[in-house]
């Protein structure tokens, strides 16, 4: 027996590492939908997350907030998307408050820090280890060997062990496909011409640029090189930047091989089905590559795709790229859906307009020259879709300009604002001007 959300059905649907889902719970799902006569499925996928039962929590909040601006006659149900993807413990989740709120107005100056955010130890702690290990089995040796070079003395030598057993991780690890962002398929932050007590120390200025506090100095940029001080709090940032890289790719796959095939098939079952997707962080790119894995499935049943933060390439539907021949990964399948794609993307967001881009950034970038250095590593999250209309975030009731196989960006640096550093308001998307966006998008009214 299916569960319920704000009176209206909830299924889930569980993905594997590799795509491969839980037939069971597609079968009842295609079965219950036509017997309750559902017309409209939301599917919704988490990003990183701290296991099920979190991420069927962040379901019921947000479903609840886009309940209230559904159609009474509306026949929708909804459905969480479930894949594997670990946050680290020591990070804010979306069902929980941060300690850093908005202050009236919103905009640039809209973060008022109200409790401080300690570096802390640059040390690995066992549940994370373990989390780690858990997530990337494969990649256990050079996790310990990681955890023991992050509990030692500072020196050369360390930075330079770190930054092998990091790219040894990356190989033993790799998985998916990326954006084509770096052609060498691996983030550009492990690009051999880096000098690593430089990474490691940009790393650590980053996460004082966000607010993280050390002891030996305040949360303001340190010197250049200044590896002694703090820079083991950078190499374990870049172990964790490198997690989230490993997490972003395989949500491309769980979205190709999984998501995109499972529509395809409720479609084929039933031609009259209509899908709205909503993908937050890693999700976005799970949604996104779901029109990949769709092919020419009858009747375009994907009527609208909403990415919340969306962690993946902004570059990732162009057709001409600005920085190299060809296209963006996804570019010409806007084709495939049969409504409009909103991205709702935040400067406040730090997760994705700093550290993203920094672990991004290869050592010869071919767009020293332009003005943004980071150009070519900005994420959909923090800059929207490149070459895209855009427009404010407003409240429920806009009507935007909606328009098929179109991106509209939509800037909510004005809504989305509250979180702690270093993420920023990642994860602030418990909005009602967000869920209005999907509902207005598929036409749920």
């Amino acid at each position: 027996m299916t569960d319920t959300i704000a009176g209206r059905p909830f299924w889930r649907l569980i993905f594997d590492k590799d795509g491969d889902t839980d037939q069971q719970l597609v079968d009842t799902l295609a079965q219950e939908r036509a017997a309750l006569g559902i017309t409209d499925l939301v599917m919704l996928s988490h990003g990183w997350n701290n296991g099920h039962d979190t991420a069927i929590r962040l379901y019921h909040r947000w479903f609840d907030l886009l309940a209230a601006h559904l159609g009474a006659e509306r026949k929708v149900g909804f459905v969480g998307i479930l894949w594997p993807s670990q946050l680290w413990r020591d990070e804010p989740i979306p069902d929980l408050a941060p300690t850093r709120q908005p202050v009236e107005g919103g905009g640039a100056a809209a973060l008022e820090v109200t409790t401080p955010v300690s570096a802390g130890a640059p040390t690995l702690e066992p549940e994370i280890l373990a989390d780690l290990k858990s997530l990337f089995p494969d990649g256990a040796a050079q996790l310990d060997t990681i955890a023991q070079l992050l509990a030692g003395p500072p020196t050369h030598e360390t930075a330079e062990q770190l930054f092998t057993e990091l790219r040894s991780l990356h190989a033993a690890t790799s998985e998916g496909f990326d954006d084509g962002e770096n052609p060498a398929d691996e983030p550009g932050m492990l690009d051999t011409d880096r000098a690593p007590e430089d990474l490691f120390t940009e790393f650590a200025d980053k996460l004082a640029d966000t607010g993280v506090e050390f002891e030996s100095g305040g949360g303001e940029a340190g010197a250049v090189g200044d590896f002694v001080s703090r820079g083991l709090n950078g190499a374990k940032e870049a172990l964790r930047q490198l997690s989230y890289w490993q997490m972003k790719n395989r949500a491309g796959v769980v979205g190709r091989v999984g998501l995109g095939p499972v529509v395809a098939k409720l479609a084929a079952g039933d031609s009259g089905v209509r899908v709205h997707l909503v993908g937050h962080s890693f999700g976005g790119r799970v949604v996104a590559y779901a029109l990949d894995g769709l092919g020419d499935a009858g009747g375009a049943p994907v009527k609208s795709i909403t990415l919340l933060q969306g962690a993946f390439s902004r570059f990732a539907f162009t057709d001409a790229l600005p920085f190299r021949d060809g296209g963006g990964a996804l570019a010409g399948r806007l084709a495939r859906l049969d409504g409009p794609l909103s991205v709702c993307f935040s400067s406040h967001d730090t997760a994705l307009g700093v550290m993203y881009p920094l672990a991004s950034l290869a050592a010869r970038d071919d767009a020293a020259e332009a003005e943004d250095k980071l150009f070519r590593y900005r994420a959909m999250g923090s800059h929207g879709a490149f070459d895209s209309d855009r427009m404010p975030l407003e409240g429920a009731g806009t009507v935007y300009p909606f328009l098929t196989h179109r991106i509209l960006n939509l800037d909510a640096s004005e809504v989305v604002t509250a979180g702690d550093p270093p993420s920023g308001a990642h994860s602030d998307i418990f909005k009602t001007e967000l869920a209005w966006v999907v509902a207005a998008a598929g036409g749920l009214t």
